[in-house]
């Protein structure tokens, strides 16, 4: 056998790893996927929760065997038993169907999503039309359209400002989905301006701290990477905001669910490779991805910091209570 048909051609790898800091969870889903893991511990399986309790996979499928049921509907929860409620929230009709089956509620709503409800009612009480930026269809923008449902309407686009048609051009309010392009936001907000220049907005941003977070470090990633991997999975609103972040600023990215997914083609010629996970993936996926690199023959892996996290978020009341009830400490 000759030497060419003997050789195989190694599988192509970068010369560097260059990882986004920060990345991954943030507060809002550390807070919900300890408060199923509490749950658990605390009442026994099954725990029932309303949707997935964040938008990942693979945490999805780890709490699932660890005895979590995972339900579209609270209709679906048999009476009296104990239902979570998602970090994306829901509306008060849900509130109210719950207390009609006797359920057990915990509400595992990030605190920053629930700072957009408040503003809604707010809004809608003083009487202005509510203009929500965001993503039809999302369990967030379900929530937060379920708060005043008779005075908000739905935006995604530029285009669709230009197509508004309001009851009093002079009491217009808008809102934002809390995992939205930064950017793309802000150029909604201005077109809002311009249409309607009296509008208004809540005090502090809607989009969350850590979706800015994390656009801001995959930016600067995009600018010295030929490719940005992206950890998330495909209905996670902020993880396939950063897959377009990168690509606005110069980098190929592909959103991965895991290290099973990356492809050699994408890998060729690719000198630096960036990667980042969205706020509902795990670290453990990120340091997979890394060890696969390595196993590659990768050798240099550097963190780019762009900004420090330090963000804490109290768990539900209901668990506080009863983990206090039986002298179990806050902190795992």
């Amino acid at each position: 056998m000759s030497s060419a048909q003997s050789s195989v051609a190694a599988p192509p790898r970068p010369e560097r790893l260059l990882l986004a800091a920060p990345r991954g969870y943030c507060a809002g889903v550390d807070r919900a996927v300890e408060t199923v893991e509490r749950a658990l511990e605390l009442y026994g399986p099954p725990v029932y929760v309303r949707k997935e309790i964040v938008h990942n996979k693979h945490v999805v499928e780890t709490l699932r065997q660890r005895g979590a049921v995972f339900v579209d509907d609270e209709s679906e929860v048999p009476e009296g038993e104990v239902v979570i409620f998602s970090a994306h929230g829901v509306a008060p009709a849900v509130h109210e169907n719950a207390r009609r089956r006797r359920l057990r509620t915990i509400d595992a709503t990030c605190p920053l999503v629930t700072k957009v409800h408040v503003e809604a009612r707010k809004f809608a009480a003083e009487g202005y039309t509510i203009v929500l930026i965001g993503h039809e269809g999302h369990e967030e923008v379900e929530g937060t359209m379920g708060e005043a449902p008779d005075r908000i309407v739905l935006v995604e686009t530029e285009e669709d400002v230009d197509r508004l048609e309001v009851e009093d051009p002079n009491r217009v309010a808008y809102l934002t989905q809390t995992t939205l392009s930064v950017d793309e936001t802000k150029r909604i907000i201005q077109r809002l301006r311009e249409r309607f220049p009296n509008v208004v907005g809540p005090k502090s941003d809607d989009i969350c701290y850590a979706t800015t977070n994390r656009q801001m470090a995959v930016r600067e990633l995009a600018r010295q990477c030929d490719l940005v991997l992206v950890i998330g999975s495909r209905n996670s609103s902020n993880s396939n905001r950063l897959v377009e972040v990168a690509r606005e600023h110069g980098a190929e990215a592909h959103l991965i669910d895991n290290e099973s997914e990356v492809r050699d083609e994408w890998l060729e010629g690719k000198r630096t490779v960036g990667i980042t996970s969205g706020a509902s993936a795990p670290e453990e996926l990120v340091q997979r991805l890394v060890a696969w690199f390595r196993a590659r023959g990768v050798e240099r892996v550097e963190e780019l910091r762009t900004v420090d996290e330090n963000v804490r978020f109290m768990l539900p009341r209901e668990i506080r209570k009863a983990l206090a009830e039986r002298e179990l400490p806050l902190a795992p």
